[in-house]
């Protein structure tokens, strides 16, 4: 029981702590809005404006792959990035997604060229996470633009607009550290719609003399949006959060947690007092029992993991409620009845239903704890709400999982 409370201690703190950051740096809305990156460069042909362009830390062997040569402009040589995505950038976001090397999936701010710009082409601000950066220079084929990119420390502007790193204050900087108003002759920049609120138009205006147009939420849309003379329609305007969507960000769910619940220290510890809770009996402790109901109790609790990491964001507009918290326990509860309908009359007489009710209370736990930190990525809350969520669920999930704990142990003596 300490363990587990441990466990649930430790991962509510570093889930709140982590929700606004971790998930929200790889959790992107697939094919949303537009996002550029940051990086290193060995070469010395870069821009005169002292910005050196490429992914980070070396982390692919041509950092430079997406550059397909330069413009020259009054403050120097701007890159001219490919529209063309090749295997190593859909390669890179994969594993970005598998969360290999993603907290340094980002490459450096500052201008980019699309095409053949003019100093009378359109300009887009995005942030400098490389997988927004692939969906937006995807999405400008066959136009010619300008790409300025935010510092937003590789995250992606909806969740870098509700940090601050996407906002007012980065765009005045970066339009002056870029030089932008030598390279284009208009005063008028493009700000993806989820990046709005980190970004007051009238400030930027005030400050740099610049006039926000905002664009539409996913990039797939711009080259309507321009067509359209840079007006978007109220379709434009509407997040959606579809099946596809849901599905993409589930590995990075289910990397995080299985890296908290089987084999991070907690969980091992967790998984062990699982093992030796299966093996009591009244006569003690038999090794007998823990190779019998062992699977099971890890079963049960690999079942909790999936609901509330895959099955949850999943299924999220079908199950009921509004909280994430008590779709990932509906789903748990789901689970356990269908488990109890066939388990109920199995041999074990008075143990086997008393761990049956066991599981009535850790597994929805479990899985509705994990389904809360799902918010990182979900279009169905806020931060603030899930804060407010949060207070009323743990103390429920203290309560159920003493309730689930003691019916364990208890269950082993019946």
């Amino acid at each position: 029981m300490i363990v587990f409370g441990i466990f649930t201690f430790e991962s509510s703190r570093k889930a709140t702590q982590e929700m606004d950051t971790q998930s929200c740096r790889d959790n992107e809305l697939q094919k949303n809005q537009e996002c550029c990156c940051r990086a290193e460069m060995k070469k010395p042909d870069v821009p005169t404006n002292g910005i050196k362009h490429g992914l980070r830390k070396g982390k692919q062997e041509d950092g430079q792959h997406w550059i397909a040569g330069y413009v020259d402009t009054p403050v120097g040589r701007i890159p001219r990035i490919e529209t063309t995505l090749q295997f190593k950038d859909r390669l890179g976001s994969w594993k970005a997604r598998w969360s290999i090397g993603r907290m340094d999936y980002a490459v450096d701010p500052g201008l980019y060229a699309v095409g053949d710009p003019d100093p009378k082409s359109p300009v887009f601000v995005s942030a400098n996470y490389k997988m927004s950066f692939d969906v937006l220079r995807s999405h400008l084929k066959g136009m010619s633009a300008w790409v300025l990119v935010l510092d937003t420390k590789g995250i992606n502007v909806w969740c870098a607009a509700g940090k601050g790193t996407f906002g007012t204050d980065e765009i005045v900087n970066r339009i002056q550290q870029t030089g932008l108003s030598e390279v284009i002759s208009h005063r008028t920049i493009i700000v993806p719609q989820l990046g709005a609120p980190g970004v007051s138009a009238h400030r930027v205006k005030e400050q740099s003399g610049y006039r926000v147009i905002y664009g539409p939420v996913r990039a797939s849309d711009i080259p309507p949006f321009v067509e359209n003379h840079f007006k978007t329609t109220p379709e434009m305007r509407i997040v959606q959060f579809g099946l596809i969507d849901r599905l993409v960000l589930t590995p990075i769910e289910i990397v995080s947690w299985g890296r908290r619940m089987f084999w991070g220290k907690h969980g091992l510890v967790l998984i062990l007092m699982l093992l030796l809770v299966s093996g009591l009996d009244r006569s003690g402790f038999a090794l007998k029992k823990v190779l019998i109901l062992g699977p099971e109790a890890l079963l049960m609790y690999a079942a909790a993991f999936l609901c509330g990491t895959f099955f949850t964001p999943l299924l999220l507009p079908w199950l009921p409620g509004r909280a994430l918290s008590v779709k990932g326990a509906f789903l748990g509860l789901l689970v356990v009845l269908g488990v109890g309908w066939y388990r109920w009359g199995a041999p074990g007489g008075l143990g086997v239903k008393v761990n049956i009710l066991a599981w009535l209370f850790l597994l929805p736990t479990i899985s509705s704890f994990i389904a809360v930190t799902f918010v990182g990525a979900t279009t169905y809350t806020s931060l603030s709400g899930v804060f407010k969520e949060m207070k009323r669920a743990v103390p429920a999930y203290i309560a159920t999982t003493i309730i689930g704990v003691v019916l364990l142990v208890f269950g082993q003596f019946a």
